[in-house]
């Protein structure tokens, strides 16, 4: 691998033949042959991200697996600690998945101060971008916070996918915003996660676009068919209202609790993994269900069983410029949509119509109990499908590979920004050729493992 030639071109190719059947195909294969086998001239990708791969399936993962198809993509997530005693050493953990992605986990030792955590991972990129070969790559960042151990490689272009307002999170690093700031001033393209956000930060670089949540309709549409009724949804009594999502800060609790308990006949139907919140202050009543976190195969099926679909975005800073993935997701399952009034849902999706909106208990359930009395008709339905039918996830990759290309045919055009080869070919080649090299990286968790959770 560390002798093939590449091409700067990051351009749709025609066709994948370069791919091994390994990756789909992985027994008897081994992790790095089948990283080998990539495709032939086209620039690696390593995307760097604060959400883990097999957390809730969304923005990230359905654009750097349809980038799999076309080219290597490693896809580093943010390091687990671990106790000093269980594993002294650091390591990464590799795996890699059916869509073609190689996740890359660091591991830790707990106690370490933040400057020894990011003196750990630049060794720990350095060597894992030398085993595995990776040159001329695409950096893809979804966390400025990634900067403090990437800074010191050139890559081939930088692309911040900026999905969310993450400085104002809950658990948000101080330094967010510094590090957001000299990340716009590295990166080549900026693309953000919805209309709102880009008006906020559309004066911060000259080469931004906006790409909102869009939407795999064909998956979706599953639910508007006849579909097996998962069997901790199927005991509920009708009507159904359901939301499926991450269960955080951005949740409108004292609204979901109000509902609930002004129609106790509801049955509330709640979706996804509870995070950076105790679960003590979620509201406990009898017709408010948990059902956990669920793959993203599983949804059209639970949303089959619902009436209505809700967003109960509280309205704070966490929420200001979101572009929640479920709206078009519930639309496309056919369900009719209640939504706070979220600026890029209103704008979107509730003055054409497709959602109605209210903040209030009293305004919420009314507008819930109007959307159960007048269940989707065809003509309804046409108007959703002829809305979502202007968008899809593969379009939006093949817009940001468009603007991505012409990103790279411009810094390479420019003497002063023209990219270097990471990694010495010797070095390279020596590396692969002592696979007993002291390289932390651990391959044992195997090859397709990775679950869309």
């Amino acid at each position: 691998m560390s002798g093939r030639r590449r091409s700067h071109s990051f351009k749709r190719p025609g066709s994948a033949k370069g791919r091994s059947t390994s990756v789909r195909s992985p027994k008897g294969a081994g992790l790095f042959e089948a990283l080998e086998a990539t495709f032939d001239g086209a620039p690696d990708l390593v995307c760097f991200s604060h959400l883990r791969w097999n957390f809730v399936y969304q923005r990230p993962q359905h654009l750097m697996s349809r980038c799999a198809r076309q080219r290597r993509v490693f896809f580093v997530e943010e390091p687990i600690f671990e106790p000093p005693k269980k594993r002294a050493s650091p390591h990464v953990d590799l795996t890699l998945c059916p869509s073609g992605v190689c996740v890359v986990v660091p591991r830790l030792p707990l106690g370490l101060s933040e400057d020894d955590v990011n003196d750990v991972l630049r060794g720990l990129i350095d060597r894992l971008f030398a085993r595995c070969a990776v040159r001329d790559a695409v950096f893809w960042y979804y966390t400025p916070m990634a900067l403090e151990f990437t800074r010191q490689l050139e890559p081939l272009a930088v692309v911040y996918d900026c999905m969310d307002e993450l400085s104002n999170f809950r658990g948000a690093p101080q330094d967010i915003r510094v590090r957001e700031a000299e990340l716009l001033a590295r990166a080549d393209v900026v693309f953000t996660g919805g209309a709102s956000l880009f008006e906020a930060k559309r004066d911060l670089h000259p080469n931004i676009h906006p790409f909102p949540s869009s939407i795999d309709a064909a998956h979706f549409a599953q639910a508007r068919g006849t579909v097996l009724e998962p069997p901790d949804q199927a005991s509920f009594p009708r009507p159904r209202l359901g939301f499926s999502g991450v269960i955080d800060e951005r949740m409108d609790l004292e609204l979901l609790d109000g509902v609930a308990q002004a129609r106790p006949d509801w049955q509330l139907v709640m979706l996804g993994p509870v995070v950076k919140i105790d679960p003590a202050e979620l509201p406990k009543r009898p017709n408010i269900h948990y059902l956990g976190p669920k793959s993203y195969a599983e949804l059209p099926a639970y949303m089959a069983g619902w009436d209505v679909a809700l967003l109960p975005f509280a309205r704070n800073d966490s929420t200001r410029f979101i572009s929640p993935t479920k709206t078009p997701e519930y639309l496309a399952a056919g369900r009719p949509v209640v939504s706070t009034s979220i600026r890029d849902v209103v704008r979107v999706y509730g003055e054409p119509g497709l959602a109605r909106i209210a903040d209030t208990v009293p305004d919420f359930v009314a507008a819930a109990a109007a959307a159960l009395d007048a269940p989707p008709q065809p003509e309804w339905l046409a108007r959703v499908d002829s809305f979502l039918g202007e968008s899809s996830w593969d379009r939006t990759w093949d817009a940001m590979m468009r603007l991505l290309g012409s990103a790279i045919d411009a810094r390479v055009s420019s003497p002063s920004r023209r990219p270097s080869a990471f990694w010495p070919l010797a070095a390279v080649a020596a590396a692969r050729r002592s696979p007993d090299s002291p390289l932390p990286i651990d391959s044992n968790s195997g090859i397709g493992q990775c679950s869309t959770t």
